[in-house]
This record gives C-alpha cells, structure tokens and sequence, in this order.
C-alpha cells in the first residue's frame, strides 16, 4: 500500500523552488467567510484591507501546520485562551492560491492554520503541546496517507519570544521521541515573515472548521503515542 502511494504521489514530496512556484494573483479568487462557526469570532481581523477588525488586546497570532488543515484547525480551537482559528496556506511561493493550486504541490505552501490567542505563554504551551502529540511530526512531507509538501509539519511565529517557546518545545518533545524510540522531528520552525512569501492565506469558505460541519468526515489526527508536558514548569 505505502509502495503504491510513493510512486503516485512521492514526486510531490519534493519542494517547488520559488522560481518555479505558480504565479498566483493579486486577489483572493474566492469569498472568504468571517464568522468561525464553533467560536463565532472574527477569523478575519485586522488585515482584511475592505473591512478591518481588531483582534481583542493582547492577541498573538501563530501559524501551525501537521497535514490536512481540518485536523489541526479542530484541535487548536479546543484549546482554552483560543480566540479564533482559520485553515489556510502558508510557507510558501504562490501569492493568493487555491486549494487545488496547493493540492498541486507546486506552490510550496503548507496547508496552514492560523491561530489567534490570547493568555501569553501558558497558552502557546498548551497550543504546542496539543500540537505535537496530535501529528506524526517525524514523517517528511507526509502525514499518514497524505503525501506532499503541503501536508509537512511546521509552526511559524509571529514573534521572537515565540520562537524560543517553539524551539524550547520542539527541543523537548525530541527527548521524548527518543525516549520512545522514535525517529526525528522533520517540523519545519521559522518566523512567519521567513517562510516562503512570508504571508498567510485564508482559504476557501468550505475548509473552515471543517469538521465541526462534518463530524464523521476524513481526519487522520489524534494521539500518536508520546506524551509530554510542555507547562510552565517545563523550562
């Protein structure tokens, strides 16, 4: 089975330089929905240029991404001092792309979601300890069944102080790995701004909170055997 998938889609495991990416457009090609369906909050806030809206004060914002976007989106809405959550795109060359550009593998972009906190660090904990014990993060370009670029593990952060809570996690999560017996941490870790096109996309209306509108459809997340705290009291 894992034979055939490499030879259908193992061409897609190999990441699109930016010259090569596709053009993409100036635009969003689609409508984009503004109400989250589970949170009822803005998705959209500060940066939609025809209707802005704040994000509540304090908010940080980061970028995950562990295989389809449906999965990830739903585990990080659950988790307490979330504000908002949305799939997207992000990591890579496309500006404005579609999801059929992505599925293409030939935007370098990441099925992404973006998160909006609030709560500082203990809630960057948490949403990183859910994050890595929800995803195989030791599998290159492939999430379970789901093989391509755009399925690989990633966090962007949106700040410096993020950035040393992300790799302090990643740091400690690769103990237990190993601890385990398990393989390496393969999870792309990178400021927003230098990751591909350094630009988060909103995707179509139909991915957002996904599962919430189909309960029983495809999800290939949940717990993958290694636990590990990640609370304040982990540094």
């Amino acid at each position: 089975m894992w034979q055939m998938m490499e030879l259908l889609y193992g061409h897609k495991k190999r990441m699109v330089s930016r010259e090569d990416a596709l053009p993409g457009r100036d635009a969003y090609p689609y409508p984009l929905l503004r109400e989250h369906l589970v949170l009822g909050t803005d998705m959209l806030g500060p940066d939609t240029p025809e209707d802005p809206a704040p994000w509540p004060d304090g908010s940080e914002e980061l970028i995950l991404a562990g295989g389809c976007f449906w999965g990830i989106e739903r585990i990080a809405w659950q988790v307490e001092g979330v504000h908002t959550t949305s799939a997207g795109y992000a990591g890579g060359w496309t500006p404005h792309p579609t999801y059929d550009e992505v599925f293409s593998a030939l935007t370098g972009h990441a099925e992404a979601v973006r998160v909006i906190y609030t709560g500082g660090e203990p809630v960057l904990r948490a949403l990183l300890e859910q994050f890595w014990q929800q995803h195989d993060p030791t599998t290159l370009h492939r999430q379970g069944n789901d093989v391509g670029t755009e399925y690989r593990s990633a966090v962007y952060w949106t700040s410096p102080a993020q950035g040393e809570v992300v790799r302090e996690s990643a740091r400690l999560y690769q103990a237990a790995l190993d601890a385990a017996g398990r393989g390496t941490i393969t999870t792309e870790l990178s400021p927003l701004a230098e990751a591909g096109c350094g630009v988060y996309y909103t995707a179509e209306a139909e991915h957002q909170q996904f599962l919430a509108r189909n309960p029983g459809a495809y999800c290939n997340h949940g717990f993958n055997g290694v636990a590990c705290s990640l609370g304040s009291g982990a540094g």
